[in-house]
């Protein structure tokens, strides 16, 4: 068995190394490196080359950390999306998240989230990411419940990123009974999940989910999953059944690292007026009790910087403004939840 699991890893390395010829021999001896055992991404091991700063040459802010559930990891609450509204994961636009990409490793991104389903937002980001890679937190998900169909997902996932390992590997929009049961089956995802992550394949392992926090909460009660990533903005909270009531105080209990997505609705809490804008959205969601970070695409470079400027500056917002947010998207929440409704 042994054997095989380290046959398996040379695959993975080997594979990278000859893939398109996209990395240079010193990036590819710096993405096989085992990962460590650090807790947080302040670590910054001499051999690789340093992260470019922006051309400003003011001093660059740290964007904050938290401890992430029971991982004894520190997160950043802030990471890149790969998915929704962004040239990462559209076609025809490589050049624009090209430079999307540099230009949150220049802020000092250091958490960037994708999905093997996410178009070319894998391949995007591993163009760019390696030479950084062990200063990242990079997590990605795949959509198979199955172990074999899990495996190759990820084995797709560690090529196109042009690394041998994931810090976090979710298993992407589980909404039924069935979807679960499927995972955590004698056969099911979870399986993938636990040999890879015997062999170092993979960090962590996480859930996501867009339309039932009742399979979520049930998630978190049945398996000891590190992290779950779920929507969390002040319209959800108006819906029947919302992520802020039945997931967060499970996850809470488990100590279960939440990730908030969804975070302005794919922008229309913004573009409606329903909050101020970035700010609040983000505020709003990071100021939920049991969130740990969250995960915000961006159209341009230019909302990128905004994004995380407000990051750098977080604080908590005051209990009078979060109820004033509430009071702000309940006459319209349909609209902003329009998402949850999807299958």
């Amino acid at each position: 068995m042994t054997g095989q699991r380290t046959t398996r890893r040379k695959f993975l390395i080997t594979s990278m190394m000859t893939a398109g010829g996209i990395l240079g021999s010193s990036a590819c001896q710096q993405s096989t490196t085992t990962p460590t055992a650090n807790n947080s991404l302040n670590a910054s091991p001499s051999s690789e080359p340093p992260i470019p700063s922006p051309a400003s040459s003011t001093p660059l802010v740290e964007i904050p950390q938290r401890p992430l559930g029971r991982t004894n990891f520190d997160l950043p609450i802030f990471g890149l999306g790969g998915a929704g509204r962004t040239p990462l994961s559209r076609a025809g636009e490589e050049a624009e998240a090209i430079a999307l990409i540099e230009r949150a490793l220049e802020l000092g991104v250091r958490y960037f989230d994708t999905a093997a389903s996410y178009g070319p937002s894998e391949e995007r980001l591993g163009k760019v990411l390696p030479p950084h890679r062990s200063k990242l937190f990079l997590a990605s998900k795949a959509s198979s419940r199955d172990r074999d169909g899990a495996w190759r997902e990820l084995e797709q996932s560690l090529q196109r990123l042009q690394t041998d390992h994931l810090d976090l590997w979710q298993f992407h929009a589980l909404t039924y009974d069935w979807d679960l049961n499927t995972v955590l089956g004698q056969q099911g995802a979870i399986k993938a999940a636990e040999e890879a992550r015997e062999q170092g394949v993979i960090r962590f392992v996480g859930i996501s989910g867009h339309h039932n926090p009742a399979i979520m909460a049930e998630a978190i009660r049945r398996h000891p999953f590190d992290t779950a990533l779920i929507p969390i903005n002040a319209a959800d909270k108006h819906t029947a059944d919302p992520f802020i009531i039945g997931v967060l105080p499970i996850a809470q209990q488990q100590n279960t690292g939440i990730i908030a997505m969804k975070v302005p609705a794919y922008g229309r809490l913004i573009e409606t007026g329903a909050v101020d804008g970035m700010r609040q959205a983000m505020g709003y969601a990071l100021s939920q009790t049991g969130v740990h970070s969250c995960i915000i695409a961006a159209e341009t470079v230019e909302q990128l910087e905004q994004n995380v400027a407000i990051a750098q500056a977080f604080q908590p917002l005051a209990t009078e403004e979060l109820a004033r947010i509430e009071q702000q998207t309940a006459a319209d929440w349909e609209n902003f939840s329009f998402f949850r409704s999807w299958t």
